[in-house]
Formats: structure tokens, C-alpha cells, sequence
């Protein structure tokens, strides 16, 4: 009797595991599942007019073949998209740099995180008299940026073109003052960045942000001389999400078609190597 009475005891706490453990795995998949989030059939992806908008409308296309409706929101301004997108009123935003987005970041203590490449946006040397740098005379005439992150940057390329060397560890804060070589004499004309392709006719170089260049209509061919390289942070504009919601399957799927072969195909059509693919 005693024997079988210890069989059905043991019996019982085996069943009781058994139950235990069935339940620790029904809790285990049903929080694994509301951690994933529920994947988006609709997202909306907030932009700047012009290319950024543009090439976010042919992204668009190639979702809605695959299943996915992307609405496209125009913004004027460079502040309001990422408050928009912060604020939980938009998905995604394409129009920055992600200096720019981190330094929104720290001014309006945000999360917001690159979760893709987008276009690659170069400031490059520019001039109407010359097609060679070696050709660039003694005392040539610079007209550069004069807004405090476009001014560094151009100076920037300048040394990377080999035309002057600045004062160690500057970087981006450059300014004429800290030239420390100028084997050319180069002399500087400080301009509004809007007013720097109408410049050209009246310098030797310009250094132009690729925004400026479209907008006036400048050939990288014809009148281009030295551009940033593709790794230059700066450049390279970015597909932006708020942090906590960075894995959404939708998002991630939005980036695939926005680096997909027709967007790349729609950008050299579009654009004719002003702007190219940021993404391999």
C-alpha cells in the first residue's frame, strides 16, 4: 500500500512538473511574442522637398509592389521633420546627415537612431576656368561657406586636395585663420552658401555643397574638379527611426526598398551623377 502510494506521489509531481514547465514555455512564447512587434502595412516617411522627397516617392513604388503603402510627407524646414518623427507623428525621416541627427539629439534630448543609408550628397571644388588642380594659379581666389559647419568642411577639402594644410586637430572648426601652408597663396572669399555658384564666373575655385549645385544647375562633369570621398560622415544622408521602434519589420523593409536596384536606377536617370546611392 505504501508502495503504491509513494508511485502515485511521485506520479503527481511528475505531472506537476510536467504542467510547471508547460506553462514556463507558454509564458516564455507569449512574451517572446509581444516583445516582436506587429509588423506595418502603412508607415509614413517624412522627407525635404526636392531629391530627398523624390527619391523617397520612388522608394514608395517599389513598396506598395511588394505589399507595403508608404506616405510621403513633405517638410520646408530641417528641424521640424525629426520633431515630427520624435513626437511619434511620422515612421521614418530621409534628409540628414547623422552629425546633424545627432546633434538634434543632444539639443532636444531625443532618441532618434540611422537604421539605413540614403543618397550621397558631396560638397565638391567647382570652377569655370580650370580642369586640372595643378592648374590653379599663385594668389588663386577660394570662395568657401561661411556658416560655421560648411566653412570647416569646405577647408576640409581643400586639404584633401592637397592645396593648404591646416592647423592640427581643427577638423571641422576650421576657419581661414588656421591655414598653417598655403603653397598657392590662396586667397579666401567668404560667402553665403546660396551665393557661391554665382561666384564662379567671378573666381578661380568655389567649394559648393551638392544641394547648391542642383539647385543652380551645375555640372559635377563639366565644372567639378575634387569631391569627399563616399565615406565622408557629412555626405552620407541617412534613413532615420526613433530608437524603441528601430526593428519594425516594416522599417527594415522600407530600407531594402529604398537600396533597391530600380530607386538606384531612378536616381542616375534622375540625377545624372549629381547625387548618387550612398548604399553598395
Amino acid at each position: 500500500m505504501l508502495k503504491k502510494l509513494a508511485i502515485a506521489g511521485l506520479c503527481a509531481l511528475s505531472a506537476a512538473a510536467f504542467i510547471t514547465g508547460c506553462g514556463s514555455s507558454q509564458k516564455t512564447a507569449a512574451s517572446s511574442a509581444a516583445a516582436a512587434p506587429q509588423e506595418k502595412k502603412e508607415i509614413t516617411v517624412g522627407a525635404t522637398a526636392g531629391p530627398h522627397a523624390e527619391v523617397v516617392e520612388a522608394a514608395a513604388k517599389e513598396a506598395e509592389k511588394n505589399g507595403l503603402k508608404v506616405n510621403v510627407k513633405e517638410f520646408s524646414d530641417y528641424i521640424t521633420p525629426d520633431q515630427a518623427l520624435a513626437d511619434g507623428d511620422i515612421d521614418l525621416v530621409v534628409y540628414q546627415h547623422e552629425p546633424f541627427l545627432k546633434n538634434f539629439n543632444k539639443q532636444h534630448n531625443t532618441d532618434l537612431v540611422s537604421i539605413g543609408k540614403a543618397i550621397l550628397m558631396r560638397m565638391g571644388i567647382y570652377s569655370n576656368k580650370y580642369r586640372d588642380l595643378k592648374a590653379i594659379p599663385d594668389g588663386a581666389v577660394v570662395s568657401i561657406p561661411n556658416d560655421p559647419t560648411n566653412e570647416g568642411r569646405g577647408l576640409e577639402l581643400l586639404e584633401k586636395a592637397g592645396l593648404l594644410k591646416l592647423k592640427e586637430g581643427v577638423g571641422m572648426k576650421a576657419t581661414p585663420a588656421d591655414v598653417v601652408e598655403n603653397p598657392k597663396h590662396l586667397k579666401f572669399k567668404e560667402l553665403e552658401a546660396a551665393q557661391l555658384p554665382r561666384s564662379l564666373d567671378d573666381v578661380d575655385l568655389s567649394v559648393i555643397t551638392m544641394n547648391y549645385v542642383m539647385s543652380a544647375g551645375l555640372s559635377p562633369k563639366d565644372q567639378g574638379l575634387f569631391w569627399e570621398d563616399e565615406n565622408t560622415p557629412l555626405a552620407v544622408m541617412i534613413i532615420a527611426a526613433r530608437n524603441k521602434d528601430k526593428d519594425q519589420p516594416a522599417y527594415q523593409k522600407f530600407v531594402k526598398y529604398y537600396q533597391s536596384d530600380s530607386v538606384k536606377k531612378f536616381i542616375a536617370e534622375k540625377y545624372k551623377g549629381t547625387i548618387v546611392p550612398s548604399w553598395k
